[in-house]
């Protein structure tokens, strides 16, 4: 199976337990210069792909909380459209708008906040995983994360099954899954 990641790393796949014939991750970091020979990856923006990645035939599309940090609808939009070209299948997962704790900050309710209290939250909730520099970092930071609802997955996802993630019986997060 050729497999393409948006947003993934090779860290992650060299750790995962089953590996398929050939990945092709697409991140805005750069990749490793030491990867193995089933392993490629370009840095790239996955909501406007370059025509050879577009056109590279892959089995299956993989992303994993990334559509939530893409920018804006018009962003989630073209990021969805790269999905459907890419491949007949696929699986992207995003934490679900409406669980109650937001898992970037690991902080319960952050997310129904205005922006200026979730800036205040990110700079001072003992839990955040980085702690921002300063207000305008935190800004930058609060405001390139926005979760989605089961709603938007499924406008963005609209011949997928959107299947939840459950923690203590609640959704925690959301996968479209495409198998034909």
């Amino acid at each position: 199976m050729s497999v393409i990641d948006l947003g993934g790393t090779a860290r992650a796949w060299r750790r995962a337990p089953v590996r398929p014939a050939a990945v092709h991750i697409v991140n805005l970091e750069k990749p490793p210069d030491d990867l193995p020979d089933w392993l490629r990856s370009d840095h790239a923006d996955a909501c406007e792909l370059p025509p050879e990645i577009l056109a590279g035939g892959y089995d299956l599309v993989v992303s994993n909380s990334v559509i939530e940090h893409v920018g804006g609808h018009a962003r989630r939009h073209r990021f969805a459209d790269a999905v459907h070209r890419l491949a007949e299948r696929h699986w992207v997962q995003t934490p679900y708008r409406y669980f109650p704790v937001e898992p970037h900050w690991v902080c319960p309710g952050m997310q129904f906040l205005p922006a200026a209290a979730r800036v205040t939250v990110a700079r001072h909730w003992p839990l955040v995983h980085t702690p921002p520099a300063d207000r305008a970092e935190a800004l930058r930071t609060v405001l390139d994360v926005e979760l989605l609802s089961r709603t938007e997955m499924r406008a963005y996802f609209p011949h997928s099954e959107i299947r939840a993630e459950r923690v203590a019986g609640l959704t925690k997060s959301l996968i479209a899954v495409k198998t034909r």
